[in-house]
């Protein structure tokens, strides 16, 4: 079939044809476009060269069809394109001819079309070529399955991403992204809008907390510092402050000030420098006067360090004793047994001349900061305990003394042995509403050679324990010399329950019925689960305190190595550790982390964008960073995965052994 309209080359050299004016013959078969848009052209009458009759194009184009399409013409038969998209060859004549369309076409798989630049022109206008149409094959043709897009081939959106560098794998809108927390075979795929300032709180239901900051692109393991429940308060992200990533003030400042008194020193004292096996011995009696009512012999407390484990520990001296039995020594090996949280332990027992005289020295645990329960709550600490006193004790931390010390009090005489001193100025308060027996076992040494059945000292027990609770309820240290009078101020302050317990407690010597501390935590069972319900509030409080400290300190294990790697002095001028490799970018990480400026060239003071940074370096994310040098003259776009790294080998690299001749 020859081409219509185009010049021969003789014509085009004699000049004799011109192709405008071919052109504008050809003019009159087309149809103007202004009939086909508007259904009129105003130019029709004015010297429009196109056709204005449709009729008269379409019975043209059919006569044009009928020309071009004759019965000498080939039938069209779509032949089975390679699997590269390359034309056909005449060398596929192991197909089949078949000259209509197989019924297995309706299996095969949908229309997948190619791009552009898979395209070829397999055929030449005017070559006659003899194809085969093959059969349908279902099993040679692939289903088309729309893949997801790869988040870590893409750039960042925002945040800190390399936005001069175009990514090869752009956000395909037509391309869905299967949601990660969807169950499997949930209908339905969750699309992520990445132009979203808050597409992770789209997708996750804004459950991370750092969802603005890490992009929609973050999978959900890089979201650290996740708040252990329950929380008091539903605070949104934006409303948090960088208090809520660290230990509360106040609880931050009451173990610093345990720990500052732990280590308290007496430098210019009088005490021995070495007590048996302690040494650094500081008094912890806040009066000097020496009382000997309690336990008979003078008694002092000191704080002490142990040579042994480097420990603390608590001293208590009994001054002037002298050991007549080694049994009533030996009688303390039965008390370092009992384990319980609402006692003192008590670790060794031993006599000592240190002091230039006679001592027994007990050696308990050392609690920083704590206080008697007569420092706290009655006048015996002196004038800056007096302005304490004026109000009762609530009932609800009555209730919980007499379930601490009935929790005490089971471990003794289950252990067949009797506290025997229950007084307020041997109780410590070591927390809020904590307190533990203390000076246990020192009168089983000191009045050893005593002859007392275990059975009525632990009935003394819970006489010295009502006789407790009333001097703490009626608010009088000397309620034994008017019992009368102090109960009569407790029953009006207190319920007719805690009464009731407090009188059963003072007739623990009589012989009426039995009376024992089994009786007794049966008495006050409901009280003692409102006390267990508080104990468990405050593990839930102390393991959430704990929890934000849990990524801090890998964070510093990080931030050591840095400072291990960057700016060593012994390669200061070796060009070869500090200024090549990757010593060289994890240097100007450094300065990407901690030495940002503003437009106004301010330092940027901004913990969110350190933590950010070195929770991503300590994960190794894919994510890539634009790193600048100091001069401006070096640029470097790595991703955190690499800068890991290099962090790893550079840290290796400093353990390794010198090889430098000494």
């Amino acid at each position: 079939m020859a081409s219509v309209g185009k010049p021969s080359l003789e014509d085009a050299r004699r000049g004799t044809g011109s192709p405008k004016m071919k052109a504008r013959e050809n003019a009159k078969d087309t149809l103007c476009r202004n009939v086909t848009i508007y259904g009129r052209c105003r130019y029709e009458d004015k010297g429009c060269a196109f056709n204005h009759d449709p009729h008269k194009n379409s019975n043209q184009s059919d006569n044009a069809s009928k020309k071009r399409f004759n019965v000498d013409s080939p039938s069209f038969t779509p032949s089975l394109l390679p699997s590269n998209g390359s034309s056909p060859t005449s060398s596929s004549s192991s197909l089949k001819k078949s000259s209509t369309i197989s019924p297995k076409a309706a299996n095969a798989a949908p229309f997948q079309p190619r791009t552009a630049a898979s395209r070829s022109n397999t055929s030449t206008p005017g070559v006659r070529q003899d194809a085969v149409t093959p059969d349908w094959s279902v099993a040679e043709a692939q289903e088309f399955i729309p893949q997801g897009f790869d988040p870590t081939h893409m750039s960042p959106l925002h945040g800190n991403g390399n936005p001069g560098v175009a990514s090869a794998n752009a956000f395909d809108p037509f391309v869905s992204t299967p949601n990660p927390l969807a169950a499997p075979g949930a209908v339905g795929p969750v699309q992520a809008n990445p132009f979203s300032h808050d597409a992770a709180a789209a997708t996750l239901g804004g459950a991370a907390y750092y969802a603005n900051q890490a992009g929609f692109q973050q999978p959900v393991q890089y979201h650290l510092y996740a708040p252990i429940g329950p929380h008091n308060q539903n605070a949104l992200a934006y409303q948090r402050n960088v208090h809520d990533l660290f230990l509360p003030n106040d609880f931050r400042e009451e173990l610093q000030k345990k720990a500052a008194a732990t280590l308290q020193t007496l430098p210019n004292t009088q005490l021995p420098a070495q007590v048996d096996y302690f040494h650094s011995l500081v008094p912890l009696d806040l009066n000097h006067q020496k009382n000997a009512a309690i336990f008979g012999y003078p008694s002092w407390v000191y704080k002490a360090q142990s040579t042994k484990d480097g420990n603390y520990y608590a001293l208590r001296r009994l001054e002037g004793f002298r050991l007549t039995n080694e049994k009533a020594i030996r009688s303390v090996q039965a008390w370092k047994r009992i384990a319980s949280g609402s006692m003192v332990t008590v670790h060794d027992a031993f006599t000592s001349r240190s002091f230039q005289d006679s001592s027994l020295i007990f050696v308990t645990d050392y609690h920083p900061l704590s206080k008697t329960l007569a420092e706290q709550h009655l006048s015996a600490g002196g004038p800056r305990f007096q302005a304490r006193h004026n109000a009762h004790v609530p009932e609800q931390i009555l209730w919980g003394y007499i379930t601490q010390i009935a929790n005490a009090l089971k471990c003794i005489h289950s252990a067949g042995l009797a506290a025997r001193i229950i007084d307020p100025s041997k109780i410590l308060l070591t927390g809020r509403n904590r307190i533990r027996l203390n000076a246990c076992a020192i009168m089983d040494v000191v009045q050893y050679d005593a002859q007392r059945s275990v059975a009525d000292l632990q009935r003394q027990d819970l006489v010295n324990f009502g006789q407790l609770i009333l001097t703490l309820g009626a608010n009088q240290p000397n309620v034994i010399h008017n019992p009368s009078k102090a109960m009569e101020h407790f029953t009006r302050a207190y319920s007719p329950q805690l009464k009731n317990t407090v009188m059963w407690l003072l007739g623990g010597m009589q012989k009426d019925q039995e009376r024992n501390i089994d009786i007794l935590i049966n008495g006050i069972s409901s009280q003692l689960m409102s006390t267990f319900d508080s104990a468990l509030h405050l593990d839930d409080q102390l393991t959430s305190d704990l929890g934000r400290e849990l990524e801090n300190g890998r964070l510093v294990r990080l931030l050591t190595k840095l400072n291990f790697i960057n700016e060593r002095p012994e390669h200061e001028h070796d060009r070869q550790w500090s200024e090549n490799g990757e010593r060289f970018y994890l240097k100007i990480f450094r300065d990407y982390v901690f030495h940002q400026v503003d437009a106004s060239g301010d330092p940027v003071v901004d913990l969110g964008h350190v933590l950010t940074c070195l929770n991503k370096l300590d994960a190794g994310t894919d994510e890539r960073i634009t790193l600048v040098s100091r001069d401006e003259q070096t640029c470097f776009v790595v991703s955190y995965k690499e800068l890991k790294k290099g962090l790893e080998s550079s840290f290796q690299a400093l353990l390794r052994p010198s090889r430098r001749p000494h």
